[in-house]
């Protein structure tokens, strides 16, 4: 554990794999701006690995005032015991007062290791991040400026905001998507920072031999239109009628985390607080009931037609436009108009 240092910067894991960075640290990039605003001090990067110099230019131009360059042969693949120790090295040498990571396969392996290292606080999976002031209930000391780390809890039941005042860094790990990625400012300028790794004794448990990866059959992210069937939709054979529906609007196709489960489509498709957090400029949900793990994924949607024979489903509260109705009835009767070209603007 450091000592508190509520002058520390705010700082950003910048994952990066096979010399590309992830879309999580871009995202990241513009809350920790505007919580190093809010602090008064600056944001900083930490970007490790092998040959990943060329990256640091861009994350100056997503924001990062500094970038804490660390570069070795035993970073060239990931593994937790030497990204650990870096990380560890660099937060008790600098003291930041925050980090975020991206919860990400890598980031949910990462940052529980330094947790326990350096003997502070995580908050996993957080959904928002923000600075508040807290009193403890019992001493009644006040404590300024501390990061709100609000989550989803029991089941996506309640939001929690979750405070650190004593055990510093406070740390968290954000959902995929949740935050907007700003656009880069190349005229930005900032400080790369290159620093040592202490590895030279490390032995690590694994070769790395070579690394595949698969991509996602969609990107959802990045798609303006999106169809999403859920668990009313009734069948694996049934949910053509969504497929239909977003190849006639030029959409990509959604899932609720019960039509993954029940096997009507692949995770890859999935939407919500275990899947994809999506802010397309129109989601069709068709079939969906709502609950608050697929609404926490969806509800800043610009626009949201909802369709469910459930005039009481949760769904209708977040929607823009409601339809009460089987969408065996509603949806033929939805392609027919756009092939028509009564959908054409849609």
């Amino acid at each position: 554990m450091i000592e508190v240092n509520r002058q520390g910067e705010v700082w950003v894991f910048a994952e990066a794999e096979d010399g590309k960075l992830s879309d999580v640290p871009l995202e990241l990039m513009s809350k920790g701006r505007s919580l190093a605003e809010k602090l008064s001090v600056p944001l900083a990067t930490v970007l490790a690995g092998k040959g990943v110099r060329s990256l640091a230019d861009r994350l100056i131009a997503h924001g990062a005032d500094k970038v804490y360059l660390v570069e070795h042969d035993k970073l060239r693949h990931y593994q937790a015991a030497s990204y650990s120790r870096v990380l560890c090295d660099l937060i008790s040498a600098h003291k930041p007062q925050i980090v975020m990571y991206g919860a990400t396969p890598i980031g949910r392996d990462l940052a529980p290791s330094i947790a326990s290292a350096m003997k502070c606080g995580l908050t996993a999976d957080c959904t928002d991040l923000q600075i508040g002031d807290h009193t403890e209930p019992v001493t009644k000391n006040e404590h300024k400026n501390l990061l709100f780390q609000i989550r989803p809890a029991f089941g996506g039941n309640i939001i929690a905001t979750i405070v650190n005042y004593d055990r510093w860094p406070q740390m968290a790990t954000v959902r995929e998507g949740v935050m907007p990625m700003t656009e880069a400012d190349e005229g930005r300028t900032g400080e790369i920072v290159e620093c040592q790794a202490n590895l030279d004794g490390l032995t690590l448990p694994l070769e790395i031999i070579e690394s595949q990866r698969r991509g996602k059959a969609v990107n959802l992210k990045a798609a303006r239109i999106i169809v999403a069937g859920g668990a009313g939709v009734g069948s694996r054979e049934n949910f053509q009628l969504i497929w239909d529906l977003a190849g006639c609007l030029g959409a990509e196709v959604g899932g609720s985390r019960a039509a993954v489960d029940l096997g009507y489509v692949e995770h890859d498709h999935q939407v919500g607080q275990t899947g994809t957090t999506v802010r397309p400029a129109l989601y069709i949900a068709c079939g969906i009931s709502g609950a608050v793990q697929h609404r926490a994924g969806m509800a800043e949607s610009a626009k949201i037609i909802a369709i469910n024979t459930d005039k009481d489903a949760p769904i209708f509260g977040v929607a823009h436009y409601g339809i009460v109705g089987d969408i065996n009835d509603v949806l033929p009767k939805m392609i027919k108009a756009v092939r028509s070209g009564a959908g054409a603007k849609a």
